[in-house]
C-alpha cells in the first residue's frame, strides 16, 4: 500500500454534520469505496461491491436521528473525513467511516477513531465501541484489530437484493461484529 505524506492533524476541525453537509458527505463516502476514485486509497470496495454505499436520506437519517451523529472532519474548510456514532446504551456503534483516499495512508484514520471514541466514552458513557465490517475484508479487519478490536465470529447477512448498500460482486459477503472496550 502506497501512503500519502503523513499531515499534521492538528489543524481539524471535529463537528457535527448538519443537513448542508449531505451531498459533500454521500460523494465523500462514495470515493472511499466505490468506483476508480476508490482505487486511489486503500478502503475500496470496488471489486466486491459496485452500486452506491449510502445515497442522501441514508446520511440525513443519521444527522436527524436523536440517537446517533455524523462527526464531520475538516481540514482548511474541506470535509476530508467523517463517521456515524450511534448510541445503544453501554455501547456505541461506529459506521459510515470515510477518508478522502487521496489522504489514506497517512495516519488520519488513526486520529478519527481515537476522537471518535474518546467522543462517545464522554458523551454517552459508552463502554465499549461496535462495528461491523465486511468479512472478507481481511487489510481492513487487520487495521481495526491494530486499534484494539477484536472479531467477535458473530455474523450477520449481507443484504443482498437490496441495491442501497450496493451491488454484491460475489456470493459470500456477510458483516462480522467487532468489538472494542473502551477505558
Amino acid at each position: 500500500m502506497d501512503t500519502a505524506p503523513r499531515p499534521s492533524t492538528s489543524d481539524l476541525v471535529f463537528r457535527d454534520a448538519t443537513d448542508a453537509d449531505v451531498d459533500t458527505l454521500v460523494a465523500l463516502i462514495e470515493s472511499a469505496y466505490r468506483g476508480d476514485t476508490s482505487r486511489t486509497g486503500w478502503t475500496t470496495e470496488a471489486d466486491i461491491l459496485e452500486g452506491q454505499r449510502t445515497d442522501p436520506q441514508g446520511v440525513v437519517d443519521v444527522i436527524k436521528s436523536p440517537t446517533s451523529k455524523l462527526l464531520t472532519v475538516e481540514r482548511d474548510g474541506r470535509v476530508v473525513a467523517c463517521c456515524q456514532l450511534e448510541h445503544r446504551g453501554t455501547h456505541a456503534y461506529f459506521g459510515m467511516f470515510a477518508v478522502s483516499p487521496e489522504l489514506q495512508g497517512a495516519g488520519l484514520g488513526k486520529v478519527i477513531i481515537a476522537e471518535a471514541e474518546r467522543t462517545v466514552r464522554e458523551a454517552w458513557g459508552a463502554r465499549e465501541m461496535h462495528m461491523t465490517v465486511i468479512s472478507v475484508r481481511d487489510d481492513l479487519i487487520a487495521w481495526y484489530e491494530r486499534r484494539g478490536y477484536r472479531r467477535t465470529g458473530e455474523m450477520t447477512p449481507f443484504p443482498y437484493g437490496d441495491e442501497r448498500f450496493g451491488i454484491p460482486q460475489r456470493a459470500d459477503l456477510q458483516f462480522e461484529l467487532l468489538v472494542k472496550p473502551l477505558a
